[in-house]
């Protein structure tokens, strides 16, 4: 069982940045795909950004060219910045672990609120 832990959501201009933090706590040797989600109000919850443990990225669409995911030094620590934010970036963003046994584990959620 691994707990995920987003942070760093908070209220930005267009055209500013945010840089999110999911910290993972547990078995996370047995993580094999670390993933940021969205949800917007009303919408359905899609998939923002991809990283594996051999640290290939795949992003949506409409994210390419301004996010970024990562993992920190320690593995432990996902992150996703996000440059060049537009109003309908706007969503609660979930970090999501794909586990190698086929489970998956889901953070809280952390708000990002682009004002135009």
């Amino acid at each position: 069982q691994v707990q995920l832990m987003e942070s760093g959501g908070g209220l930005v201009q267009a055209g500013g940045s945010l840089r999110l933090s999911c910290d993972a706590s547990g078995s996370i040797f047995r993580i094999n795909v670390m993933r940021w989600h969205r949800q917007a109000p009303g919408k359905e919850r899609e998939l923002v950004a991809v990283i594996t443990s051999d640290g290939i990225t795949v992003y949506a669409d409409s994210v390419k060219g301004r996010f970024t995911v990562s993992r920190g030094d320690a593995k432990n620590t996902v992150y996703l910045q996000m440059n060049s934010l537009k109003p309908e970036d706007t969503a609660v963003y979930y970090c999501n672990a794909l586990m190698t046994s086929g489970s998956v584990s889901w953070g809280q959620g952390t708000q990002v609120t682009v004002s135009s």
